[in-house]
């Protein structure tokens, strides 16, 4: 980092704005294979926390592919550069007062803890929305599992690429047993559990 940066520092912080929105800031990070249901769940939870009044934002995989990490491939340095930058962004929403909802794949253990490390463990929820492989693929609402076994698509989770089961967890979904709405009260319990609010 260059010596000429210097981190400016404003009146308004993190806890003036969270009294404001009257409710703690912090990021729920879903993780799982594609096609496992994570932004289905970020999506009903949304609107789920939305309507008790909490200020929210969904960060999702092919949302940010399109527009700030458009420049990335998925090689391995460019999926942790693209991990990387979108952990530097929930950690400014936290900032700023907001829930973060955060689905990705997000396969390497590495990957998961350094996450962790930059949104901060006290700021940072880990679920993992556990589906079977072959759950996952009979769903293939995108048709990607069907073009990478067809080789069309390299190094994709699950078929030619790993997912690394998560080995820390402060949620599991089981997502190819449970139904939608068994795994949304599940999320919703544990965001109110960990979520202060009322403030």
């Amino acid at each position: 980092m260059s010596e000429n940066i210097h981190r400016q520092d404003y009146k308004v912080n993190r806890s003036n704005r969270e009294h404001l929105h009257k409710h703690q800031a912090k990021v729920i990070w879903l993780s799982g294979l594609s096609g496992s249901g994570k932004s289905t769940l970020a999506n009903s939870f949304e609107v789920e926390l939305h309507q008790k009044g909490f200020k929210t934002y969904v960060l999702d995989g092919d949302n940010i592919r399109l527009g700030l990490n458009q420049d990335l491939k998925f090689s391995d340095e460019d999926r942790k550069e693209n991990l990387r930058r979108i952990s530097e962004v929930a950690k400014l929403f936290v900032d700023a007062g907001i829930v973060v909802i955060a689905a990705f794949i997000t396969p390497f253990e590495a990957d998961r803890i350094k996450i962790k490390e930059i949104i901060g463990a006290d700021n940072f929820l880990h679920v993992f929305v556990d589906s079977p492989l072959e759950v996952c693929e009979s769903r293939d609402v995108k048709g990607l599992y069907a073009k990478a076994r067809a080789g069309e698509i390299q190094q994709f989770t699950g078929i030619d690429s790993p997912f690394e089961v998560p080995e820390q967890n402060d949620l599991v979904l089981k997502t190819g047993e449970e139904t939608q709405e068994e795994s949304l009260a599940k999320l919703l319990k544990l965001a109110l559990e960990n979520i202060e609010h009322q403030l």
